[in-house]
């Protein structure tokens, strides 16, 4: 192996994820590494993924009682573990797994609801074998990656954003061309098809990644449905979108289940609630979703959105003046640089 510096420092910007699995992947090495990022990533916790990381063998520290970044890993000789995640998370999740390649025997994790397999179904693909038994997957310390080539479908997250725009404009037709379709990934989109969106999703191809077309078309009226359980891991990312199409539907909605909101890039919960509330939107908060009473396909009120440097609110209530009377602004929109850099000029055609 080649000779690696002893000492790291990982600016990872705006990105759990990256610091996550990363901190996981390089545990396993004889070197110490800092990772840190902006505001809002120091604000995120990073305790579920020293607890194991720790019980693996590797040294940790962070902020404020090791809940926060920056988080600095003294890689060690690492030994595999049993994991039994508090959370559903694919970050952790991978995060085990990745530092199980490094570690001696076996590593396993379980969950409490499935969450996101991109890293399960990647493993294989470049070499490594992954044991997936009943509700845990597992990996042998050992084994060693291999190239191979893999095209990156388009993420059905950002999708989200354009089925929202077209199922709030009647007479809108949008397809979206190979988007992947994995099941862990698609819980918003089918949301909105319990919400009676015309949308339909045709699977073209399903090695590694299941990917194909989704095509949405407006003038369907939403209806409201209620969200929790274990169906938020799949779309906890896409709540704040969804309320908007909540806000829209006819009848009341309901998400439980999703405490994950208020530890993201700001406190989801409550800045959903509270953009919806300037759209005039009737909506009360809990300490783990929302209830919103739903507008009945009557345009949104216009105002001034605070997006509190958060991406996915910046871009959910941007495709909410599109059903607005009067005109919407949202505040702090180059955050949605880390998410999608052509969002807006997207949007603007889409508006022609």
């Amino acid at each position: 192996e080649r000779a690696l510096p002893a000492s790291l420092q990982a600016n990872c910007g705006n990105s759990g994820t990256t610091l996550r699995i990363l901190a996981g992947a390089l545990a396993g090495y004889p070197l110490e590494v800092t990772y840190f990022g902006d505001e809002s990533l120091s604000r995120r916790p990073v305790a579920r993924v020293v607890e194991p990381l720790r019980l693996m063998g590797a040294q940790l520290s962070g902020r404020d009682g090791d809940r926060l970044p920056p988080l600095t890993v003294r890689g060690r000789a690492l030994h595999g573990i049993d994991y039994r995640s508090p959370v559903a998370s694919a970050q952790v999740k991978s995060c085990v797994l990745m530092a199980g390649l490094r570690a001696e025997g076996e590593t396993r994790v379980e969950e409490p609801q499935p969450s996101r397999d991109h890293t399960e179904r990647m493993l294989p693909h470049f070499g490594v074998p992954v044991d997936r038994t009943g509700g845990s997957v597992g990996v042998r310390g050992g084994a060693r990656l291999q190239a191979a080539e893999f095209s990156v479908p388009g993420d059905p997250s950002a999708a989200v954003y354009w089925a929202l725009a077209a199922a709030l404009l009647p007479g809108s037709d949008v397809t979206l061309a190979d988007v992947c379709l994995n099941p862990t990934r698609i819980g918003a989109l089918k949301a909105l098809q319990r919400m009676g969106a015309d949308l339909t999703m045709e699977i073209k191809e399903s090695s590694v990644e299941p990917r194909g077309t989704l095509r949405i078309r407006g003038g369907a009226a939403l209806k409201a449905i209620d969200i929790g359980g274990e169906e938020v891991p799949s779309l906890v990312d896409e709540l704040p979108a969804l309320a908007v199409a909540q806000a829209f539907a006819e009848g009341d909605s309901r998400v439980s289940g999703a405490g994950e909101l208020r530890v993201k890039e700001s406190d989801r919960i409550e800045t959903t609630a509270a953009a919806l509330r300037v759209l005039g939107v009737d909506v009360e908060t809990a300490s783990d979703g929302w209830a919103i009473q739903g507008r009945s396909g009557h345009p949104f009120s216009g105002g001034r959105i605070e997006s509190h440097g958060d991406h996915r609110i910046a871009m959910s209530f941007s495709i909410a003046g599109l059903a607005s009377s009067a005109e919407v602004v949202v505040d702090d929109t180059d955050c949605v640089l880390t998410s999608d850099p052509s969002f807006f000029d997207s949007l603007g055609r889409f508006q022609e």
